[in-house]
């Protein structure tokens, strides 16, 4: 994934957690509230990666915690707008992710040369 990609999907992703922030206030928090933080929280890793991206392995991680972002983000939000999940254990798939990917990232500091 592009740089440019990067900083795109961190923006909307903020944009979002800001959104569901306010949804949450109106609906009584629960899994919205969740979801919101964890976009929040997230947002400034894909934009530092899109502005300062080192390497392929931060790339990667990058790209695996935002899989696991999404699937964990969307049963979450199925569950409390449809009263469904997304799939079978697709939020631990996705929270799996998330920590995957955030340990790759951990491991990108090992890794020094620019990729293209």
């Amino acid at each position: 994934m592009a740089n440019s990609a990067f900083i795109l999907v961190g923006g909307l992703i903020g944009a979002a957690g800001v959104a569901l922030s306010a949804a949450s206030a109106h609906l009584g928090g629960g899994n919205v509230g969740t979801v919101a933080s964890f976009a929040l929280a997230h947002a400034p890793v894909f934009l530092s990666v899109g502005l300062l991206g080192r390497n392929r392995v931060m790339n990667t991680g990058s790209v695996v915690l935002l899989v696991g972002l999404l699937l964990f983000s969307a049963d979450l939000l199925m569950r409390q707008f449809h009263g469904t999940r997304l799939f079978p254990m697709s939020a631990p798939l996705g929270g799996t992710a998330m920590i995957a990917g955030w340990l790759t990232l951990a491991a990108s500091a090992f890794w020094t040369k620019k990729s293209g």
